[in-house]
């Protein structure tokens, strides 16, 4: 599982021109799924994601995570983290989980984010998206189940 986190002031996402996600301070997540993710990676990343302390404290350090700042999340499934462009000039997909088996994984994992107390928009699976956001710093850092 691969997520890129982005710190935001503020993101939505559309589908056809409606909104289908939209937070204010938080979290916008770049979910990827291989066809080797299990549950045990979706628990360890949401668990990590909702503790990764990368909201400043008064003293301007790293100290708060989304939990403690009040944010939210704003997680949009993309299977193109899992792109493979070693070889030619057109990206290979077969590292990215089949729809069904990534589905499953990327609302089980939304949801072991709301069980943690967080609230998370999302897009829609599968659906071509626009996504707006303010990148907050900027922060954005990778994360990988596994590595």
């Amino acid at each position: 599982m691969k997520v890129v986190v982005q710190r935001s002031k503020g993101a939505k996402v559309t589908v056809d021109g409606i909104v289908t996600g939209e937070i204010q301070s938080g979290l916008v997540l770049l979910v990827g799924i291989t066809h080797e993710d299990t549950m045990s990676d979706v628990r360890w990343m949401a668990d990590k994601i909702a503790g990764l302390r990368i909201f400043e404290d008064e003293s301007e350090k790293m100290n708060f995570s989304v939990q403690d700042v009040g944010g939210s999340i704003l997680s949009i499934s993309q299977f193109t983290l899992y792109a493979d462009c070693r070889k030619g000039r057109r990206p290979n997909f077969m590292a990215a989980a089949k729809p069904e088996q990534a589905k499953e994984l990327y609302d089980a994992f939304n949801n072991a984010l709301s069980q943690l107390g967080l609230q998370v928009e999302t897009g829609i699976f599968g659906a071509m998206m626009d996504v707006q956001l303010t990148n907050w710093g900027p922060v954005t850092i990778i994360l990988e189940s596994g590595a």
